[in-house]
């Protein structure tokens, strides 16, 4: 199987649970909604029955905005203009590459987000490699089995992610892009070292994301127990498969890439006017796509793994048998008898 396949095996494997999507989009909003009720207090109890409630209604008051922003604490202090529209996953991506650190008022929420997403992972992986309807037991069974055996692995990829970001991130933008650009008089020479910089720090990301999602995968496939193992088997894995796995992820990126573009065609942005239900509603869709986009990257990972080196029959596509009918299956046991008789 190419990557052009795998990318469409993907697609038609989460076509076909479309309580997994409904479920994970319906726990992103459940973690997020007491934060939300929260901020919403916040302004609630600040705005009252003044004007400025009028106002803020019908669209962007920037002078109350700047207001509440200035005597706001706690969660109120992530209610700035850039959380409206294209700018926040902007901001994120930005975020990401300067290797900044989460406000302290969300990590509450992300560190949440990030123990669902754990527990729930098993059981993810176990139905799109499954391709079938398996039913809430036997997902929550799968999920509570890979869960401890996933927080091993979290254990590796802090140490790894953590190494990048805090050192090596570090080393390449507060120490060699200094040292490189100290006595430089042409600003484009500094924007292409910066940029190689990105480039090299964005590839090395890439290849450790790529081993620890295969890593998942081997493990929920093969049922492994060892998660070490799981980590040696997905670098031999990608190692091996090279082209087919970064080609895949690249085409992966790409539709991620077009739907950060098609919400900076649709987000309202702040100085638009827009009303709450409308910007709400652009960004639900927006995290309905990116949860169906994030499932799809799992399910033409397992579909290209599967197709190649497949070990679990659960999980392997079925070589189509003529005819396929029910007669097929009464065929071969009669020849399996004929050939235990002659035996």
């Amino acid at each position: 199987m190419n990557p052009g396949r795998a990318v469409v095996e993907g697609l038609t494997r989460v076509q076909r649970a479309p309580a997994l999507l409904a479920g994970m989009w319906l726990t992103t909003v459940l973690v997020a909604l007491p934060f939300a009720l929260t901020l919403n207090g916040m302004i609630a109890s600040h705005l009252g029955a003044s004007l400025a409630a009028e106002a803020a209604a019908d669209g962007v008051n920037f002078d109350w905005w700047n207001e509440f922003t200035a005597q706001a604490t706690g969660i109120g202090q992530t209610f700035v203009p850039p959380i409206i529209g294209f700018a926040a996953p902007l901001g994120n991506l930005s975020e990401l590459v300067d290797a900044e650190g989460l406000p302290v008022v969300v990590a509450p929420a992300v560190a949440l987000h990030m123990a669902i997403s754990a527990f729930l992972m098993g059981g993810v992986l176990d139905r799109l490699a499954r391709n079938r309807a398996t039913g809430s037991h036997a997902f929550f069974a799968a999920s509570g089995v890979f869960f401890f055996r996933f927080l091993r692995l979290a254990i590796a990829a802090v140490l790894v992610y953590g190494f990048l970001f805090t050192t090596l991130h570090v080393w390449l933008f507060d120490t060699l892009y200094v040292s490189l650009t100290r006595d430089l008089a042409v600003e484009r020479t500094a924007f292409v070292y910066r940029l190689l910089g990105y480039t090299l720090f964005a590839t090395l990301l890439l290849a450790v994301n790529l081993v620890f999602d295969y890593a998942k995968i081997r493990a929920v496939v093969e049922d492994r127990r060892s998660m070490l193992g799981a980590l040696t088997a997905a670098v031999r894995f990608v190692v091996r498969n090279r082209g087919a796995t970064i080609g895949l992820y690249l085409m992966n990126a790409g539709a991620f890439a077009a739907v950060l573009f098609l919400y900076y065609v649709l987000a309202p942005s702040v100085g638009q006017g827009a009303g709450a239900w409308l910007v709400l509603l652009v960004g639900q869709l927006y995290i309905v796509l990116r949860v169906a986009l994030r499932l799809q990257f799992a399910g033409s990972q397992i579909a290209l793994f599967q197709s190649r080196l497949a070990h679990a029959a659960y999980t392997a596509t079925p070589t189509p048998l003529w005819p396929e009918s029910p007669a097929a299956e009464s065929i071969g046991r009669v020849q399996r008898a004929e050939l235990s008789v002659q035996s």
